[in-house]
C-alpha cells in the first residue's frame, strides 16, 4: 500500500516523514513496513528510526546527512520489495484487577461519561488494542482502539506518582505504566505484570502491530499473578494475530 507521504528535514541531523494526521492500521502497518525495510539497510549513518502514529523519524549521524540524497534513498527504499521483513503480530492477553482499591478513578469517571463502573469494566477489557508504537517511557505501549464511550480528558492536575501497572485512560488512548512515574491519566485498575524488564534480551515483551487483550481479574488471582510473577514463573499468555 503506497500512501501520501511528505519528507521535512527535522533538525540538522534527521528527517521527518509524515502520513495523514490519523490514527489508522493501514497507516501504521505502511509505517512498520517502511521502518522495518530503512533497518534491514544496515546503514552505519542510520542511528535510529523512530515510530509515530502517523510519523518515521529517521536520525542520522551528524554531519553526515546530505538532505537530498538522503530523502532520494528513502524513497527508494520505501518502494522496494521486502516481504520476508514482515513479522506476524501477536495478541498479548494481560490480567487487569478493576477492583476500587486499585481503580481510584473509575467512580469519578463513571460519573463522568454516564456508565457504571461495571460497564466500564466490560466496554474496556472487551476490546484489542494495537500496539502502534512505544514511547514515553520504557515500554509504554501506545495503544488504539479504545471505544468512544470510554474518551475522557486528562486530568487538569497530574499525579506526582502514579503506580507501575498503573491502567489508565487519557482522552481518546489507554495505556499501561510501566513505571512508577507522574501522569495525568484516569486510573481504572492495575496488572502485575512487568511492561519492561532491563535484563531481558528484549525488555518489553510487546512490538508495534502487536495487539493487547485486558483481562478482568480479581484481587485474589492479582495477588497469586503478582507472586508468580516476581518469582518468574508467570507466563503471559498469547496468541497468533490473524486479521
Amino acid at each position: 500500500m503506497n500512501l501520501k507521504i511528505t519528507y521535512k528535514p527535522f533538525g540538522d541531523a534527521a528527517i521527518l516523514i509524515a502520513w495523514d494526521a490519523e490514527i489508522s492500521i493501514s497507516i501504521s502497518n505502511d509505517i512498520l513496513e517502511f521502518q522495518q525495510k530503512i533497518k534491514a539497510l544496515k546503514d552505519d549513518n542510520i542511528v535510529d528510526v523512530i515510530m509515530g502514529y502517523s510519523s518515521l523519524t529517521v536520525v542520522f549521524k551528524k554531519r553526515k546527512m546530505e538532505y537530498l540524497n538522503a530523502v532520494k534513498s528513502l524513497k527508494k527504499t520505501y518502494f522496494s520489495e521486502c516481504n520476508a521483513l514482515k513479522k506476524m503480530p501477536f495478541i498479548w492477553e494481560i490480567p487487569v484487577c478493576y477492583d476500587l482499591e486499585f481503580g481510584i478513578d473509575l467512580q469519578e469517571m463513571a460519573k463522568k461519561v454516564n456508565l457504571e463502573v461495571s460497564e466500564i469494566i466490560k466496554l474496556h477489557s472487551q476490546e484489542r488494542y494495537r500496539v502502534y508504537f512505544i514511547g514515553f517511557l520504557p515500554g509504554f505501549l501506545y495503544l488504539g482502539g479504545l471505544q468512544k464511550q470510554l474518551f475522557n480528558e486528562r486530568k487538569a492536575n497530574p499525579r506526582l506518582h502514579v503506580p507501575k501497572g498503573a491502567v489508565a485512560i487519557g482522552g481518546e488512548q489507554t495505556g499501561v505504566y510501566p513505571t512508577e512515574s507522574a501522569g495525568g491519566w484516569n486510573i481504572i485498575g492495575k496488572t502485575p505484570i512487568n511492561f519492561f524488564n532491563i535484563n531481558k534480551d528484549n525488555p518489553c515483551f510487546a512490538k508495534a502491530g502487536d495487539f493487547i487483550k485486558f483481562v478482568a481479574i480479581d484481587k485474589h488471582q492479582f495477588l497469586q499473578i503478582e507472586k508468580e510473577v516476581q518469582d518468574t514463573s508467570y507466563k503471559i499468555f498469547k496468541t497468533l494475530y490473524n486479521a
